[in-house]
C-alpha cells in the first residue's frame, strides 16, 4: 500500500497549504535551523576566546544540510530527548566538532530560537499573501466604484451603495490585519543563549564572569539570524505571550476573510456576485446545474478552525509556571504550525476568489430597480412639496401605495410602486420627471469618491508586494 494513503495526513498539508509553508515547517527546515544555531554559537564562542577552532566551525558548517533523520530517531528512542538525539547525530556527521556542539546551551536555545526564526519568516510570507488579496480587491473596487448596488442592513434591503464601495469594507479589515501582522513581526525578539533558567550562569563560568562577552555573544548570534533585539529577560524559554500575539494576528486574518467570503456567499445566492467557476468544475454530484460557492465556503470552514486554534496560545501562555514548564511543548508543536498552514490555505483561496470575482451587472441592476422606487420615495415627496404639494398628504399616498406594492410583491408580482405613484397628480410630476428622479447614481452618495480616496491611500502599501513575495519564496 502507498505510504501516503496508509497513514493519516493533515489535510492542511495534503490539500490546502502552499509548498513554501510546508517547506518552512518541515522537519528539514527545523533541524537545519538548529544546526545553523549551533554553528552560530560555536562561531561566537570562538571569536570571544573559548577553545574552539576554525576547523571545527568549518566542519559544522559543511554538514548543516546532511541530516540523518533515521540516526536521530534511533538515538531519540534510546535517550528520550530530541535535542540531544540531534546533537549526537550532528556529532557523527562532524566528528572533530562533536565535543563543542551545544556548549553552554540548553535545549531551548535551538528549539525556541528556531521557532522564532520560522514564525517570523512565516509571518512575512502571510503578509505578502495578504497584500496580494488586498491588491486584487483594490483593482476590483476601482473597476466597480460607481456601479450602484442594493445595500443591506440586517440583511434587509437598505439604501444604495456601490459594488466597489462594498469591497473597500473588506479591504479595510484586511489592511487592519496587515498592521496586526506588522506589530507581531516587530515585537518578535530573539531569545539568544540564556541558560536553563535565563540567568546565563553557564556562560558566566565559560567566560569567567565577563558579562560583556555574554552580551556580545548573544548580539552576534541574533545578528546572524536577522534580529536586532533580544528579550530583555526570560526564563528558560521566550515568553509564550509571543505565540499568543502571533496566533491572534493569524486569527484576525481568518476573521476578515470569513466575513468577506460570507458576503460573497450571500450575494452569490442572489446571483449578483460569483466566485470563479472553471469550465469543467462540478458543482454537485446530484444537481448538475449547481454553481456552489465552494471556495468561499472553504474559506469560512478553515477560518473557524483557525479562530478556534488561536485559543491554544492564550491558554498556554496563561499557565507557564515560574521559569519553565513543559506542558506547552506538545500543544505548540501542533497549534503554531497548523495555524500558519491554515492561514496560508485561507489566503490562497482568497487570492483565487478575488482574482476572478465576477459581477452579474444585469442582476445587480435589476435588484436595484426593484427596490429603488421605495428608496426614492423621500426624494419624490420633497420634489412634490417644491411643486406645491402637501407634505403630509404626499406621505400618506406613498405609505398606502408602498404597502399595496409590497403586498403584491409578496404574492410573486413585480414591484409596481412607481406606476402607482405616477398615477397620482398630487405630486405635480410627469412620468418622465419621476423616472429622472429614479436614476440610481443619484442615491449612491460619495461612494465613488470614497473608493478612490481609500484605494489611493493604500496603494503605497501594495507597491512592490509581488516582487517581495517572490523574494520570500526564493
Amino acid at each position: 500500500m502507498d505510504q501516503s494513503t496508509a497513514a493519516y495526513q493533515s489535510p492542511l498539508a495534503s490539500r490546502y497549504a502552499s509548498d513554501y509553508m510546508l517547506k518552512l515547517f518541515s522537519a528539514d527546515t527545523r533541524i537545519r535551523t538548529w544546526r545553523r544555531l549551533w554553528v552560530s554559537l560555536a562561531k561566537a564562542e570562538m571569536k570571544l576566546g573559548l577553545p574552539i577552532t576554525q576547523e571545527q566551525v568549518n566542519e559544522l558548517e559543511a554538514h548543516i544540510g546532511d541530516i540523518d533523520f533515521e540516526c536521530a530517531a534511533r538515538r531519540e528512542k534510546e535517550v528520550r530527548h530530541d535535542v540531544m538525539a540531534h546533537v549526537y547525530t550532528y556529532g557523527k556527521a562532524a566528528p572533530s566538532a562533536a565535543g563543542i556542539i551545544h556548549l553552554g546551551a540548553t535545549s531551548c536555545y535551538v528549539t525556541d530560537n528556531a521557532d522564532l526564526v520560522i514564525y517570523r519568516d512565516g509571518l512575512r510570507y502571510i503578509r505578502s499573501e495578504l497584500l496580494a488579496v488586498i491588491r486584487n480587491l483594490a483593482d476590483f473596487a476601482e473597476e466597480y466604484r460607481s456601479l450602484p448596488t442594493l445595500g443591506y442592513t440586517h440583511y434587509q434591503p437598505a439604501q444604495l451603495v456601490t459594488v466597489g464601495k462594498r469591497a473597500t469594507l473588506w479591504m479595510q479589515d484586511l489592511v487592519s490585519d496587515v498592521n496586526e501582522i506588522d506589530f507581531a513581526i516587530r515585537n518578535i525578539r530573539f531569545l539568544g543563549c540564556r541558560g536553563t533558567t535565563g540567568t546565563e550562569a553557564s556562560f558566566m563560568d565559560l567566560f569567567e564572569g565577563d558579562s560583556a562577552k555574554i552580551d556580545e555573544m548573544n548580539r552576534m548570534i541574533a545578528a546572524d539570524f536577522g534580529f536586532d533585539e533580544l528579550f530583555a529577560v526570560c526564563g528558560q524559554t521566550y515568553p509564550r505571550k509571543t505565540d499568543s500575539r502571533i496566533l491572534n494576528a493569524l486569527s484576525s486574518v481568518a476573521q476578515s476573510l470569513s466575513r468577506m467570503a460570507n458576503d460573497i456567499r450571500l450575494l452569490q445566492h442572489d446571483r449578483q456576485l460569483e466566485e470563479p467557476f472553471e469550465k469543467n468544475q462540478i458543482g454537485s454530484s446530484a444537481m448538475a446545474y449547481k454553481r456552489n460557492p465552494m471556495r468561499c465556503e472553504r474559506i469560512c470552514s478553515l477560518a473557524r478552525y483557525l479562530m478556534a486554534d488561536a485559543a491554544n496560545a492564550s491558554m498556554t501562555a496563561s499557565v507557564q509556571w515560574l521559569e519553565r514548564t513543559l506542558d506547552d511543548s506538545a500543544n505548540r508543536r501542533i497549534s503554531l504550525p497548523e495555524g500558519f498552514l491554515c492561514a496560508d490555505a485561507i489566503l490562497r483561496l482568497a487570492a483565487n476568489v478575488t482574482d476572478g470575482l465576477h459581477v452579474n451587472e444585469k442582476i445587480v441592476e435589476r435588484t436595484v430597480m426593484e427596490y429603488l422606487p421605495f428608496i426614492a420615495t423621500e426624494n419624490l415627496m420633497m420634489e412634490g412639496v417644491k411643486r406645491g404639494g402637501d407634505r403630509q398628504e404626499l406621505h400618506e399616498i406613498i405609505r398606502t401605495c408602498s404597502m399595496e406594492a409590497t403586498r403584491r410583491m409578496k404574492e410573486g408580482y413585480d414591484c409596481d410602486l412607481l406606476s402607482r405613484l405616477k398615477e397620482r397628480k398630487e405630486f405635480g410630476l410627469t412620468g418622465d420627471e419621476m423616472d429622472e428622479l429614479l436614476r440610481p447614481e443619484k442615491y449612491i452618495g460619495r461612494c465613488p469618491e470614497q473608493v478612490t480616496a481609500f484605494v489611493n491611500a493604500i496603494r503605497p502599501m501594495l507597491e512592490g508586494a509581488a516582487e517581495e513575495k517572490q523574494d520570500i519564496e526564493l
